[in-house]
């Protein structure tokens, strides 16, 4: 250790720091869920989607397809270790703002939460036959919209675009059941691994493909119809955030009616923005206003000057 690091004066620096700004603290860190066991939930879950792509330790090896006592098995634990966390996210939810006296009674009268977390679970778990219905048509929406796709296989297990809707539709139904935080987990852990970033409030319909998929934005209130197709860079965004938490629940993104293609780097705009249906987006364009079904929206080519070569 150099002569001037000195820990202790470090560590007071630090400690001042925390006291100055108790917002960026959690006085009561026993009641956060656990990032760590929500993204391994996550691949429990994958798992019981695609069990021929996803085997996890051994649980489905040696055969093709699970055993029903493996399927139970393996829904048990998951119902078990996602309770627990959803049971936390409650719990830190409703402690929000609470004195410790307040928090100490608030958790003896709730039995930390274990009952709703235990239904709100069961709840989720119950969809999982609808995600993996919506995710067939996802799936068979890359593979005919993508002539590189040489499979289903090849999708499920490396095509970013298809984990990050796979954790969008889990996060969605998530959200729909108001369990907080863990949504947004889940959603930042795709956004990370994908570099694809999609709310799990938005609204999805079936048969829906990115391609490459890199800088993705897609907002809370967004709304997508059916096999709508888009590329890497495309923003479907909010035209303002100016308003900040007054805008919280307000309708802020577009909306993209049926089989519309958006094609990479476009911008569009607006809570009262539709695009309509068998709409074409060229790369580029930015729009903050309604689009007629069958349009198709694209820049005039630019100018371009090419100089030198043999043709000089």
């Amino acid at each position: 250790m150099t002569d001037n690091f000195d820990l202790q004066q470090l560590s007071a620096a630090l400690l001042d720091d925390y006291a100055r700004r108790p917002e960026l603290l959690d006085d009561d860190p026993a009641f956060l869920p656990d990032r760590a066991a929500i993204v391994d939930i996550l691949e429990q879950l994958r798992a019981l989607l695609f069990p021929g792509c996803y085997p996890v330790r051994t649980v489905y090896r040696n055969a093709s397809l699970p055993t029903p006592a493996q399927i139970i098995e393996r829904l048990a634990a998951v119902r078990a270790r996602l309770a627990e966390q959803i049971a936390l996210a409650l719990c830190h939810q409703e402690r929000a703002g609470l004195s410790v006296a307040e928090r100490r009674q608030r958790c003896e009268d709730c039995n930390f939460r274990a009952t709703e977390g235990e239904l709100l679970a069961e709840q989720f778990l119950q969809t999982l036959p609808a995600i993996r219905a919506l995710l067939a048509t996802d799936a068979e929406a890359a593979y005919t919209g993508d002539p590189a796709a040489t499979g289903y296989s090849e999708i499920i297990l490396a095509y970013p675009g298809f984990l990050a809707v796979t954790v969008y539709r889990i996060a969605h139904e998530l959200h729909r059941l108001k369990v907080p935080l863990i949504p947004r987990i889940l959603s930042e852990y795709a956004h990370a691994t994908t570099g694809i970033d999609i709310h799990p409030g938005a609204r999805i319909g079936p048969y829906f493909f990115i391609d490459h998929g890199t800088g993705v934005v897609i907002g809370e209130t967004t709304v997508i119809g059916e096999h709508v197709k888009i590329y890497q860079g495309v923003t479907l965004g909010a035209l303002s955030t100016r308003g900040g938490q007054r805008l919280r629940g307000k309708r802020r993104h577009p909306q993209i009616e049926d089989r519309v293609t958006i094609y990479g780097n476009a911008t569009i705009l607006g809570g009262e923005t539709v695009i309509g249906s068998d709409v074409v987006v060229g790369g580029n364009v930015f729009i903050t206003e309604s689009v007629d079904s069958e349009a198709k929206v694209t820049l005039r080519d630019p100018n371009i000057s090419v100089r030198g070569g043999n043709g000089d």
